[in-house]
């Protein structure tokens, strides 16, 4: 099995920087991306390299670094040169321009579908046999029962699960705020350990065997199926999750340095493209009903391991991610509030 622990991949031959006029060159790219998105790069990047040189006659090497999400934003504004960032909110992607203005505040726009390529959900992952019993939210709480997630502080995954479980309490009680945050804090009770990303987390569930159930990603879920083998793990689809997106962005003032540009921009455009939708689809990731596929993937269709279900957005639920992060993450928000009653 592949290590999870590589945090920077050099995905597509040698780095040369300098060249013979009229020779082609070579440009490098560093995507700096979220905890789960490792295999789904090494995939792309390849993908990409080999289009941009027949179109080109260019080599284009993209190095990857992985980590927390939030952690990731925080070193591309402390000085990470990052060509393009592709992490698992738009919250984090909004800091890097508000907090280092390397990139305009209408980053969203420059892309389809606010810059998002792919959705997913958040999902529990289990042992054969599914032997807790765990079906639903409201199993998560029962006395006795391990479960395994990142740091919401750090984790873009981890944040996206407690808004699960916040939004899915809210939905079955009439919104009942109250009764949201008891359901967190009970939640958290039951978490033994914070990893700080979402690749940590399935690493302590899935190799170190902690834990009764992973709150993970989707595509991150199918991964852990795929990597120990059928029948070891199990995915448990609850009621109702959140609606997934995890944006792509270049970061103007790194590429225009770097003197990247157009080939950052055509690396994040390549992603909507079949040939990327197709990748996207093929590594666990969810295509919108609107997205391209190729000729083989229907479009709108999900493999049978993704079966439809019902799911509710950031912006219905919790008014966007600017006012989620203030509220629940915020340092003093409610997240910091609960998890000090552990």
């Amino acid at each position: 099995m592949k290590r999870f622990c590589h945090e920077v991949l050099v995905i597509a031959g040698a780095c040369i920087f300098f060249c013979l006029s009229g020779e082609a060159k070579t440009v490098t790219l560093l995507n700096v991306s979220y905890d789960p998105t490792r295999e789904l790069y090494q995939a792309v990047n390849k993908a990409f390299a080999k289009e941009w040189k027949q179109k080109t006659g260019d080599d284009v090497v993209i190095n990857q670094s992985h980590g927390g999400s939030g952690k990731q934003a925080r070193a591309v504004i402390d000085g990470l040169d990052a060509d393009v960032v592709t992490l698992a909110l738009s919250y984090d992607i909004d800091a890097i321009a508000e907090k280092a203005n390397l990139l305009p505040k209408t980053w969203q726009h420059r892309l389809p579908n606010n810059s998002t390529p792919y959705t997913s959900t958040i999902v529990f992952v289990v042992r054969k046999g599914n032997p807790k019993g765990i079906k639903d939210w409201q199993d998560l709480i029962r006395p006795g029962i391990s479960i395994v997630v990142a740091n919401p502080k750090t984790s873009g995954g981890a944040r996206w699960a407690y808004l699960a479980a916040w939004g899915a309490t809210l939905k079955s009680s009439h919104n009942d705020e109250a009764k949201a945050k008891e359901y967190i804090t009970k939640l958290f009770q039951n978490v033994p350990v914070l990893d700080s990303g979402a690749r940590g987390a399935t690493t302590t569930f899935v190799q170190r065997g902690i834990g009764d159930v992973l709150l993970a990603w989707e595509s991150e879920a199918i991964l852990s199926q795929r990597e120990f083998g059928a029948g070891q793990f199990e995915i448990v689809y609850p009621s109702i999750s959140i609606l997934t997106e995890p944006p792509v962005a270049v970061v103007d003032r790194v590429a225009a340095k770097h003197g990247t540009t157009e080939v950052a921009a055509a690396y994040l455009t390549f992603l909507f493209s079949p040939e990327g939708q197709r990748i996207g689809f093929e590594h666990g990731f969810r295509i919108r009903p609107e997205s391209p596929t190729s000729s083989d993937r229907p479009v709108g269709r999900v493999k049978p391991s993704m079966p439809p279900i019902q799911t509710f957005s950031v912006e219905e639920v919790f008014g966007g991610w600017q006012k989620a992060q203030k509220t629940h993450f915020s340092d003093g928000g409610v997240f910091d509030q609960i998890y000090g009653t552990k």
